[in-house]
């Protein structure tokens, strides 16, 4: 929101979009950015990825609220409420609240409704909070790339040939990443510390006096 009004203040037509999940709409940042967006008339765009899942906690311990979307409806804001793993219609809604946000018409909520397939991040075990069972009838119902093939299909727009050399040549460009990832020199700790104030002071040298006596000591 700040990022988006100081582009009115700055005299530019630029719009901004943030995107955040469900679990986001819990927290008291989110209805203060509506509340001042909609004041201020800020261009931009509110884009919610709701995968019904805030780590761990299902939506229906997180708000009774129907939508997320109908919550943009208390801040005046045009809200609307989409299928996330409909690739075009996502397209089509963001393109939508972009133009009317660079047309000063002010902040507009997306609710993108989808599916966390797996974990939310390495550390996490889905299995221990939901049945993975219909994590794994989502995908094959709805997964956006296969939709996407699906619908190429029907067009007859759909080269199978084509799709086998791009995985090949994502596949060759994914393990060139990892290589160079894994030769890449790592990083001293230490510097976390160097930029922390333009003069450091007492407290920050003395963390990092602990930090590399600790790393000589490991």
């Amino acid at each position: 929101m700040g990022a988006a009004y100081g582009e009115v203040l700055k005299g530019t037509t630029c719009a901004a979009i943030a995107y955040f999940g469900d679990g986001a709409t819990s927290e008291g940042d989110f209805h203060e950015g509506l509340n001042i967006a909609s004041v201020v008339n800020a261009p931009v765009v509110f884009f919610n990825q709701n995968n019904q899942y805030a780590i761990s906690v299902p939506i229906h311990k997180q708000m009774k609220s129907q939508t997320i979307a109908q919550k943009g409806l208390a801040y005046d804001i045009p809200s609307v409420r989409i299928d996330g793993n409909d690739p075009f219609v996502v397209y089509m809604e963001t393109r939508r609240a972009l133009k009317r946000a660079r047309n000063g018409e002010g902040p507009t909520l997306i609710e993108a409704v989808t599916w966390r397939y797996g974990a939310h991040t390495t550390a996490d075990d889905p299995s221990k909070y939901r049945d993975q069972s219909v994590s794994h009838d989502k995908r094959v119902d709805s997964d956006p790339i296969d939709r996407v093939e699906r619908f190429l299909k029907l067009k007859d727009w759909y080269d199978h040939d084509k799709k086998e050399e791009w995985l090949k040549e994502i596949g060759v460009e994914i393990d060139d990443s990892v290589d160079l990832l894994e030769r890449y020199p790592k990083a001293d700790p230490a510097l976390i510390f160097d930029y922390v104030f333009e003069h450091s002071i007492w407290p920050i040298e003395e963390q990092k006096k602990e930090l590399l006596r600790k790393g000589a000591l490991g």
